[in-house]
């Protein structure tokens, strides 16, 4: 038997978590296999995908290449770092609102939402001014006065019946 085929022997026999572990360690500090280190995290934390096993005669692929982002999520396509500003230096310009990398400032969100918040209220005092809108508000207090008038119809009834059996 040979040394490489021994080591696959015991590295097959050892459950899956002490496995990942040894994985790990070996892989651990070699630029090369990032992602293979990448893929033992995952597994090591559960988040790992089942798929097709890889074996020993799958086609190498140069670590030189970038793989190209799909639309899907979790493409390859890296994110840009995030800009900050450091003590010291000029701040982002800001044209039309938005940052130089396209971010919207607070300024110009807090001006949308009261833009809308004002379009919203002016359009319902527009609507108060209108002839359905009048006659939508004549009817609310219509049925309002109606409403108040059942209730002390109702009131009214009710303190004669307990004035009634209080006499008894």
């Amino acid at each position: 038997m040979s040394e490489t085929s021994e080591i696959l022997g015991r590295l097959a026999a050892l459950p899956d978590a002490e496995l990942v572990s040894v994985l790990r360690a070996a892989v651990a500090g070699r630029p090369g296999l990032g992602p293979v280190a990448a893929a033992l995290a995952q597994v090591a934390a559960g988040h790992a995908e089942t798929g097709s096993p890889v074996t020993l005669d799958t086609d190498v692929v140069d670590a030189d290449v970038v793989s190209v982002a799909s639309d899907q999520v979790g493409g390859a396509m890296p994110v840009p770092p995030v800009p900050h500003g450091l003590p010291g230096t000029a701040a982002p310009t800001v044209t039309g609102g938005y940052s130089t990398s396209g971010v919207p400032t607070f300024d110009a969100v807090r001006d949308k939402v009261e833009q809308r918040f004002g379009t919203a209220q002016g359009m319902g005092e527009l609507d108060q001014q209108t002839p359905a809108g009048r006659s939508v508000d004549e009817q609310w207090e219509a049925r309002e006065k109606a409403a108040r008038e059942r209730l002390a119809q109702i009131r009214k009834s009710m303190q004669g019946n307990d004035s009634g059996a209080d006499d008894k």
